[in-house]
């Protein structure tokens, strides 16, 4: 029986790059671990936050669409993004979003304190204090270690399929279902962060894919090795799985569960240093060896941004 420790990156699409990346490395701290491009459409940004080294579980990435059409947040999407923080950093996250004009509600679900707010494009957040996760090193402002997001600490998922979802995350990624409260049921990775999903029982209208909404949720795979055994259990239990595909910073294989959501499954290593120094990641546009005699093109078309503390 394969296990994947929790969840690897989560990766949405939302609007201008400036505002993204203001939000998530001004207001909520993050570091920009990677510039680089979509692999697949190489005329649109794919941005990386994460920890000060960029860790598995602490990743949330971007597809910056500036101008595009908002989507629609429903079934086969990941509805809510989990951040977990430490013990006792509510208030100053609180106090910090308020100040910074943000509107957020808390809400009690199985036994903890959930903030929750939404980027500028319409991304669905939420804070929530555990002891579990390191301790995120990077300072940004007036954000310390003591208040700093650790990563994540999971998702709320949307079915079009709730128990076959369900079911997907026990018998196919080897996560435990560990509590039901009201329209929630709550799985767990053996992971210390990334690794507390909610399924909501009630299926939702189609999500409508767009700016606001997230693309896929990726699952840790400790290896390349590790990694085809993942694509072969997930063939073996009945899923169409892509081949293996080379995103530079870790090797990725997708499938689409019953519930109609896009997973994929990547490797921790390499990471995000090997082609950076880990000081200066996230400093300057990289990309891979197929697109550098472009880069001047590229560098020519994409919207130039800029990374501004906000204390």
């Amino acid at each position: 029986m394969k296990k994947t420790a929790g969840i690897h990156h989560i990766t949405a699409i939302v609007g201008h790059p400036q505002e993204n990346v203001d939000f998530y490395a001004g207001v909520l701290g993050l570091r920009m671990v990677k510039q680089t491009v979509n692999f697949d459409d190489p005329g649109t940004y794919h941005l990386y936050f994460g920890s000060e080294g960029g860790k598995p579980g602490t990743i949330i990435t971007f597809f910056p669409w500036a101008n595009a059409y908002q989507g629609k947040i429903g079934a086969g999407q990941v509805g809510v993004t989990s951040y977990v923080i430490p013990k006792g950093a509510m208030p100053f996250w609180e106090e910090r979003l308020e100040r910074l004009g943000i509107s957020f509600a808390k809400e009690e679900r199985f036994g903890e304190t959930n903030l929750l707010f939404e980027d500028p494009h319409g991304l669905q957040l939420e804070l929530v204090e555990r002891e579990a996760g390191e301790v995120n090193h990077y300072e940004s402002g007036s954000i310390t270690p003591e208040v700093a997001i650790k990563g994540f600490g999971g998702a709320t998922l949307l079915s079009a399929r709730p128990e076959q979802t369900g079911n997907t995350l026990v018998d196919v990624m080897g996560l435990e279902k560990v509590g039901e409260e009201g329209d929630l049921m709550r799985y767990r990775a053996y992971g210390d962060i990334g690794n507390v999903i909610d399924v909501k029982q009630t299926p939702l209208g189609r999500g409508q894919m767009g700016v606001g909404t997230v693309h896929h949720i990726a699952w840790r795979a400790e290896d390349d090795q590790d990694h085809i055994g993942w694509q072969e259990h997930v063939r073996n239990q009945g899923y169409g799985v892509t081949e293996v595909k080379d995103r530079n910073y870790f090797n990725a294989i997708y499938f689409r569960e019953h519930g109609e959501i896009l997973f994929e499954i990547a490797t921790d290593p390499p990471g995000f240093s090997h082609d950076e120094t880990p000081e200066t990641m996230g400093e300057k546009l990289m990309l891979p060896e197929q697109y550098e005699p472009r880069r001047i093109q590229l560098t020519e078309s994409l919207i130039p941004f800029e990374i501004r503390q906000i204390n």
